[in-house]
């Protein structure tokens, strides 16, 4: 029988390193959640409200109204509706919803999420 000469494993030290970072991107992350669920409804609120447009009898007035309801009715606080862009391009209207969030993490570290994804041709149906 051959003895080992070493001990295998994590030292104290080791696992209390591990779970100070175990634990900081979990307060990350709990951090960070609100802000990305909000993102979905901002998604939800644009994709369904650029899905009711009706050119023919609707106009940029009535989308920044209906944004707007919306936004307040969901209690969305990310992004205000004077933010988003609602404008025509080429005979066609486009809601331009693109923002930034920042998450104080730990006394001056700040996390930045940018959504970047949310502009979208009002007047076109989900298949189009």
């Amino acid at each position: 029988m051959k003895m080992r000469q070493q001990q295998a494993g994590l030292s104290i030290p080791g696992m209390l390193i591990i779970a100070i970072m175990v634990g900081f991107f979990a307060m990350c992350g709990l951090k960070m959640a609100p802000g990305y669920f909000e993102y979905l409804s901002v998604k939800e609120i644009v994709t369904k409200t650029a899905s009711q447009f009706n050119p023919e009898e609707d106009n940029i007035a009535d989308i920044r109204r209906k944004l707007a309801n919306l936004l307040n009715t969901n209690q969305v606080y990310g992004i205000k509706p004077k933010e988003i862009e609602v404008f025509r391009k080429d005979g066609k209207t486009y809601i331009d919803a693109n923002y930034e969030m920042r998450v104080t993490i730990v006394g001056r570290i700040d996390a930045v999420m940018r959504f970047d994804d949310l502009e979208v041709e009002a007047g076109r149906r989900a298949g189009n």
